[in-house]
């Protein structure tokens, strides 16, 4: 795959060409900031994170090997590491609730909730912050990663190690979950 966009500034890196590694910094700590602190939540811990998975990126590009974007590889290793931090702090990444009701209804992604419509809209976007932020890690990442980065379902399961189908489930359940918690925020009753 020598067309890869992203070929030369891996390989600048490893050439270890002035400057490089901070370019690929740059281009990437947004992502990786992203990633981690939207598993964590603590500014703190999500910088050691992001030096970390920078650290980790750093030893560990020479086994890169083009198969996915340098974003995507990026992505997973700042995912990995993060997982295996709130693994280690035995924080919950999932909601177990409401399983026996999702094979069935993930047909059913494009419910009709607009997730971009609703936070622009001034008064409920405080609400829908909120509603984020007290979703398990995960659903938190991947419900962010998709509607608010706008990446595309393959991307997030190169990123996250997840079968695709997982990931819808996450975002089902998750956009469920967002609308039951703003429905009552705003007296609706389901």
């Amino acid at each position: 795959m020598s067309t890869s966009p992203d070929r030369p500034l891996v390989e600048a890196v490893l050439a270890k060409a002035p400057g490089a590694f901070e370019r690929l910094v740059r281009e990437y700590q947004a992502l990786c900031w992203h990633i981690i602190y939207r598993m964590v939540r603590h500014p703190e811990d999500a910088r050691d994170l992001c030096q970390e998975t920078f650290l980790r990126v750093h030893q560990s590009l020479h086994q890169y090997r083009f198969e996915s974007s340098l974003k995507s590889w990026i992505g997973r290793v700042a995912y990995t590491i993060t997982l295996r931090h709130l693994e280690r702090k035995r924080i919950a990444i999932v909601d177990q609730a409401g399983d026996e009701d999702t094979p069935s209804l993930l047909e059913n992604i494009g419910d009709g909730f607009d997730l971009e419509a609703a936070y622009i809209r001034s008064d409920t976007a405080g609400r829908l912050h909120t509603a984020i932020e007290a979703l398990p890690p995960m659903q938190r990442t991947v419900l962010t990663l998709y509607h608010l980065d706008e990446l595309p379902i393959e991307e997030i399961a190169t990123i996250t190690g997840l079968a695709s189908g997982t990931i819808k489930s996450h975002l089902f359940r998750s956009r469920l979950r967002l609308r039951a918690i703003l429905e009552a925020a705003q007296g609706v009753e389901s």
